[in-house]
């Protein structure tokens, strides 16, 4: 639940929007290599992602990671804000549906936790 009204911060003006970013929730394990969430590097002008100025200030992402996240297009249609994002997540939190379900199951296996 707390995850998903994270998203809700980066909607923010760029001044008021958290420092961290968002990483990828199939890659978040200490056993894979950390990717930046694709939904949330498309669904926001990367150009105004406060957080992706901290890490490039603080070079904790190469620049060329950083560029990517900025330039990204999604395949895919997404959300057009962290806020749909979250409503939507929140959508069938007390009785969740097979499909979410099912996601729910993924991101713990990936993350090792039963």
């Amino acid at each position: 639940m707390e995850e998903y009204e994270k998203l809700r911060g980066y909607d923010a003006p760029t001044w008021g929007q958290p420092q961290k970013v968002w990483i990828c929730h199939s890659s978040a394990t200490p056993t894979t290599e950390q990717r930046l969430c694709a939904g949330w590097c498309g669904c926001h002008d990367g150009e105004h992602l406060f957080a992706l100025r901290v890490a490039e200030a603080h070079r904790t992402l190469a620049p060329e990671v950083i560029a990517a996240a900025i330039e990204y297009v999604s395949p895919v249609p997404l959300f057009d804000s962290g806020n749909e994002a979250a409503d939507h997540g929140m959508a069938d939190f007390l009785w969740p549906g097979r499909e979410t379900m099912e996601a729910i199951a993924k991101v713990r296996r990936l993350r090792g936790r039963t």
